[in-house]
């Protein structure tokens, strides 16, 4: 599960620097100086775990918060919606220990002027010290803070000492922010800090955790862009529809529903400009698009126990011809899901409204697909399958699923 958030929270990152040029690893670093804050105020290792992972997810809610503002009109300028949206986000999430109020408040000061008017001392400590950490990053950028500049942050940190930071958060971080803390949150350097500074998070594969995890996900990368809210969530839906008609096992099905809701977290990465561009992309534009399934890669492959996940969720631009991306893969290099997560993914994004196109009923759709089968790009097999097992819904939504 550590590697998991870590991954989620790498891909915050880029949205961060998207939408609002945030510096990289800003997330790594808030968890770093947390986790080592967390240590010295005597927090088990189970505390630590939950403070860190908090740390890494504090900025979860962004594309959420910022889509709401675009297409609401909601104007928040205390961010609390940001900071409502990503405490309920994390609050489905098994923690081993409570998380209550952590994302909540970690934009409140201890003179109680934060968007809550919490003061300190009134709420979790480990909200205090998200706050703490990410002001002073926000504020200093600390992976390129030089000599000079840490004797100015830790004046800074002791003028606001009573006023926006609490004394307990303060002195912790004037403890842990020395020379070496600097030279660690490097960009050079952040990823071998981070891997030290956590402790390996073990999470039995139940299924109702797994579909908590699933839904998280696909939040975060839905409100990328206004035209895929439901994209992540209803391939989700889909592949566990299939996995039913199919007859999969529960955690067969449960694991093509985590696959399909990681499919696209390399979207993250490419710019909003270019994912709801209405006119043709440019070649340049194609190639950024093309390359989130590389990312999806990329952040997935090294998590234990993902392995089939991965390959899932990394195959969905893979066609039976080699024509696909990013590998060039052929038929018989790819297996029946991974097939499977492909034709599901094309349904979606025919049968839904996107820039480029209205959208389309079930029959509409078929037509589209059956064609791409007689070309020999996907498995006309699954095809005549999903023709069948998606007629009653036309094209629509599919119903949350339940474990």
């Amino acid at each position: 599960m550590d590697s998991i958030i870590e991954a989620i929270a790498t891909a915050l990152d880029s949205v961060e620097q998207d939408l609002l040029g945030a510096s990289t690893n800003h997330g790594k670093r808030i968890a770093v100086l947390c986790a080592k804050m967390g240590t010295l105020l005597g927090l088990r290792a189970e505390e630590i775990t939950g403070l860190a992972s908090c740390a890494l997810l504090h900025d979860n809610a962004l594309t959420e918060y910022i889509l709401a503002e675009r297409i609401a009109g909601q104007h928040d300028p205390a961010m609390k919606k940001h900071c409502e949206y990503g405490q309920h986000n994390v609050d489905a999430l098994r923690f081993n220990v409570c998380v209550k109020d952590f994302i909540l408040y970690h934009h409140e000061r201890a003179d109680g002027k934060g968007p809550f008017r919490i003061r300190a001392g009134e709420g979790p400590i480990a909200a205090e010290l998200i706050a703490i950490a990410d002001s002073i990053d926000v504020a200093w950028h600390l992976q390129r803070s030089n000599s000079d500049d840490l004797a100015l942050i830790r004046r800074s940190i002791s003028e606001e000492t009573g006023r926006r930071y609490g004394k307990t958060a303060a002195e912790a971080m004037l403890e842990v922010l020395d020379w070496p803390m600097i030279l660690s949150l490097r960009d050079s350097e952040i990823h071998k800090t981070t891997e030290a500074a956590f402790l390996p998070w073990n999470v039995e594969p139940e299924a109702e955790a797994l579909m908590a995890l699933a839904a998280f996900i696909t939040r975060i990368i839905d409100y990328k862009s206004a035209f895929t809210q439901r994209h992540s969530t209803q391939i989700a839906n889909k592949a566990w529809f299939m996995g039913g008609y199919y007859k999969y096992d529960k955690a067969e099905q449960v694991k093509l529903y985590l696959a399909a809701a990681f499919h696209d977290i390399g979207k993250l990465e490419v710019p909003a400009a270019i994912l709801e561009k209405p006119g043709k992309l440019t070649d340049e534009e194609f190639t950024a698009i093309k390359n989130h399934v590389r990312y999806t890669w990329e952040l997935l492959k090294d998590i234990d126990g993902f392995q089939s996940i991965c390959a899932w969720a990394s195959n969905h631009h893979e066609t039976l011809n080699g024509a696909g991306y990013p590998f060039g893969k052929k038929a018989e290099e790819l297996d029946f899901n991974s097939r499977l997560m492909a034709c599901i993914d094309i349904y979606q994004a025919v049968s839904e409204e996107r820039p480029y196109h209205p959208a389309r009923n079930h029959e509409t759709t078929m037509q589209i697909l059956h064609e791409m089968a007689d070309a020999g790009r996907i498995d006309g097999n699954i095809v005549n399958d999903l023709s069948i097992a998606l007629a009653p819904f036309d094209g629509g939504d599919l119903p949350k699923p339940k474990a």
